[in-house]
């Protein structure tokens, strides 16, 4: 409770920013989608996590949710420097991408995901404008990867898309707003 009240740090150095974006990216995640599934599933949702064939897919869903997660915050945070901070070092975007999925192998990150991320990293980073990303629903992709990769029935996930992609894009509202608050470049 009291940690509302503690400052939080400023981000000053692209350091610091890599960290910003693995922690938040993996906050987000693990928060939409582990609440998505306590909804769905109801107060005996616990009994679930002892079921292996269930937590395989459960982390099949969150490395694949994050790896988007990942990228989306990138991509945001560098447009919103590039705009705001007159931020010229684009090229750093991929790096800070590519050491967060590195320092993810320690983690058990499936290295099948790790490769299908970088591709779908780069094929997003040939057609960014990094003029309006920020601007323009950055959060979308991993709103979507949620809603396609939460473990839960198909008629039931259709019930619920909205809700799902709200809950997400609510959470990335809490993330940008911190952003700003917290950017000193």
């Amino acid at each position: 409770m009291f940690k509302a009240f503690i400052p939080k740090k400023k981000i000053k150095n692209l350091d610091q920013l890599e960290e910003f974006i693995q922690t938040k990216s993996a906050w987000v995640t693990q928060v939409t989608l582990y609440n998505y599934l306590k909804t769905r599933m109801g107060t005996r949702y616990v009994l679930h996590f002892e079921n292996d064939v269930f937590m395989g897919s459960v982390n099949l869903a969150k490395w694949n949710i994050y790896s988007v997660s990942l990228q989306d915050l990138t991509f945001f945070t560098f447009s919103y420097l590039n705009v705001n901070f007159n931020f010229q070092e684009i090229n750093k975007a991929k790096e800070i991408f590519n050491k967060i999925l590195d320092d993810e192998i320690s983690n058990k990150m499936p290295l099948d995901i790790i490769e299908s991320a970088r591709k779908s990293f780069d094929e997003r980073l040939e057609k960014i404008n990094w003029n309006e990303y920020y601007q323009d629903l950055p959060f979308n992709p991993s709103a979507l990867s949620l809603y396609r990769w939460a473990p839960i029935a198909e008629e039931l996930k259709t019930l619920d898309r909205q809700i799902v992609l709200n809950s997400m894009i609510l959470k990335w509202d809490i993330i940008k707003k911190e952003f700003v608050s917290l950017i000193q470049f």
